[in-house]
């Protein structure tokens, strides 16, 4: 266990698990909110082992706990525990945000709704028309995305991964949520063809992230509209969004990303839709430089 179990606080109190846990930014986004609305709850984090997640999960229930939020390496476990999913969770494998309902457990996972909200106040035009999308990877993070993107003015999503299969497999379980979505998987050394016609292009690798190397994409032939974006938020300018830079094309980071997917589930514990702000987005950019 770390930082405090919650008993005995006054409020409505939620919880993020994970392992490790000590670095979440989740404490300090909800923290922010509960104390900007006003609100006399608590966010607290707690530390819990693989292979004891549905019993940790159950633990919270009976200590009163409304819910809260699942963070590496656990969004799998947390998938398999709940009682109920919702659509997004399902298409993800995965679940980032938990709530009881009575008795049982129910599981969202809110990544890509996230995503899909700061790509839309960043750049409100995007899907004004039918966006071409490339996505860069095949797992979870990519499965959290895509379903929201769908629900959006896409043409067309082509997708790229180290492990063709994984992309295959990722297209067709898209097929049988949306049937007329226009879904392709090329091969990872043909990650950069066709990219002249691409509207957005997204990272969901980890490929750029602190300690791994760049993610090798010859950004040349993209359009002077299109968008490039990345999921890492450690650093906050990965190389292929400096590289985007360089280039004057439009960029999207990680870190908008991490507040916006925080939203949906501080609202249904605490009750209140928070905002995302830029004195916010500066308080956890300030937390990144002093611990990332």
């Amino acid at each position: 266990m770390d930082d405090q179990a919650g008993k005995g606080l006054a409020g409505p109190r939620a919880v993020i698990i994970g392992r490790p846990i000590k670095h979440a930014r989740s404490p300090l986004i909800h923290g922010y909110w509960l104390a900007e609305n006003q609100i006399a709850g608590s966010y607290d984090r707690r530390e819990v082992m693989p292979g004891a997640v549905a019993a940790t999960l159950r633990d919270l229930r009976d200590e009163g706990y409304l819910g809260g939020n699942v963070t590496v390496p656990h969004k799998e476990e947390a998938f398999a525990a709940c009682d109920h999913l919702t659509e997004r969770a399902r298409i993800a494998g995965a679940v980032n945000t938990f709530w009881f309902d009575g008795p049982d457990l129910c599981g969202d996972n809110t990544d890509g709704i996230g995503f899909v909200g700061h790509l839309s106040e960043t750049w409100p035009d995007w899907d004004r028309n039918p966006a071409e999308i490339r996505l860069m990877g095949a797992g979870g993070a990519a499965r959290g995305l895509i379903a929201p993107l769908l629900d959006r003015n896409v043409k067309t999503i082509s997708v790229t991964n180290r492990s063709r299969d994984r992309a295959e497999s990722l297209c067709s379980d898209l097929k049988t949520v949306f049937p007329d979505a226009k879904l392709s998987v090329l091969d990872w050394k043909d990650r950069g063809l066709g990219l002249g016609t691409v509207d957005l292009l997204v990272n969901t690798t980890s490929l750029g992230m602190a300690g791994q190397p760049s993610l090798d994409l010859d950004l040349t032939p993209m359009k002077a509209t299109a968008i490039v974006a990345d999921i890492v938020y450690i650093p906050l300018e990965t190389p292929l969004l400096a590289e985007a830079g360089r280039m004057r094309l439009r960029r999207l980071d990680g870190l908008g990303m991490l507040l916006h997917q925080a939203v949906p589930g501080f609202e249904r514990w605490f009750g209140v839709r928070p905002r995302v702000t830029a004195e916010l987005r500066q308080e956890v950019f300030a937390d990144l430089l002093g611990q990332g």
